[in-house]
């Protein structure tokens, strides 16, 4: 193949995205250069966050441009290589975004070893999602064996893990989510001890009864008025870990809600956002845990698997309707072992 197809930002969305606002392309293929290897893709990672860099406003990370090429989490086979530490047939993983090849430099990519676990793993519980998971949850939150854990976005790749080692801590967990399914899969595969449909039940109700002695950590995948109902019930020293507000992220105007700064100082919590950039230093220690956790049947995981390169902006799309359980990807290509 002597073209790369790439998807680039078309224009920055207002509102809810649709396909419009992303452009497919070819370009000729990319040339590694010293100490670079030219990856060939097999999966993408999409994720909720890559809504907020669509935008331009202020943030955490720097906001795509429009005309380039939609950064995120990928898979790939090593296909050219000048670098003798990574050689071809090497499965790597790195965040070159949604293109079928990229060169990359090889300080920038991760090797996978995939007698150790199917190498999706390595975008999904073995990767950022289970990083995430692990120090938002053990760092912040801290839970402590007896305590009443409560997950929203609780039947996404990050929240199923989340209330997995809540569960490995002693706690009692509570999931939010957004679908019969998905309860059913929280409570009857992961162990949840109680799950909430908040599509279809009153949220503040069925938490009241579900967390009858409060909530002490709040693990906060989405914001908007299921945290306000959750944040009404924390108890004295309560940890609140914030890793998404997903409800808000398609938002146009500014949101307004709940003042929460009263329920945190008299119920002194701690309400924090992290982000996972912040720990790469202990990102063998998490992944040696995390491995573990997994081999041993403790944390087990759900990807949902697109098709297809072209499927790519439709499976992004899918996160805000709710479509997935767990770790969502896009297939591109053949090439695993």
């Amino acid at each position: 193949m002597s073209m790369n197809e790439r998807i680039i930002l078309a224009k920055r969305p207002e509102g809810l995205p649709d396909e419009s606002v992303f452009t497919f392309e070819e370009q000729p293929l990319p040339e590694p250069k010293d100490r670079e290897v030219l990856v060939k893709t097999l999966y993408l990672s999409v994720d909720p966050y890559m809504r907020g860099r669509m935008s331009d406003a202020k943030s955490y990370a720097k906001p795509y441009d429009v005309g380039q090429v939609i950064g995120g989490g990928a898979i790939g086979r090593v296909v050219e290589s000048s670098d003798p530490q990574c050689r071809v047939g090497d499965y790597v993983t790195g965040n070159w975004g949604w293109q079928r090849y990229a060169a990359v430099s090889t300080s920038k990519l991760r090797k996978i070893n995939p007698e150790l676990a199917p190498v999706t793993t390595a975008l999904g519980v073995l990767g950022m999602t289970g990083l995430t998971a692990y120090f938002g949850l053990l760092d912040i939150g801290q839970p402590q064996s007896g305590e009443t854990v409560v997950v929203s976005g609780a039947a996404g790749a990050v929240g199923m893990v989340v209330g997995q080692i809540a569960k490995i801590k002693g706690a009692r967990v509570v999931g939010i989510a957004g679908s019969d399914e998905k309860i059913k899969y929280l409570v009857e595969e992961l162990g949840f001890d109680k799950a909430i449909n908040y599509k279809t039940e009153d949220v503040a109700l069925a938490l009241a009864e579900a967390c009858p002695d409060g909530v002490d950590v709040y693990f906060d995948n989405v914001g908007g008025d299921v945290s306000d109902a959750v944040l009404r019930l924390i108890n004295k020293n309560a940890r609140i870990p914030i890793c998404g507000q997903i409800a808000l992220y398609n938002l146009e105007k500014p949101d307004t809600g709940p003042r929460t700064q009263s329920l945190l100082l008299t119920n002194t919590a701690l309400m924090k956002g992290f982000l996972i950039g912040d720990y790469t230093e202990r990102y063998n220690e998490a992944l040696h845990e995390l491995a573990e956790w997994v081999r041993d049947g403790k944390i087990q995981y759900v990807e949902n698997i697109v098709e297809g390169f072209e499927k790519t902006p439709e499976a992004f799309l899918g996160l805000f309707s709710g479509e997935n359980l767990g770790k969502q990807l896009v297939k591109v290509s053949e090439g695993e072992a």
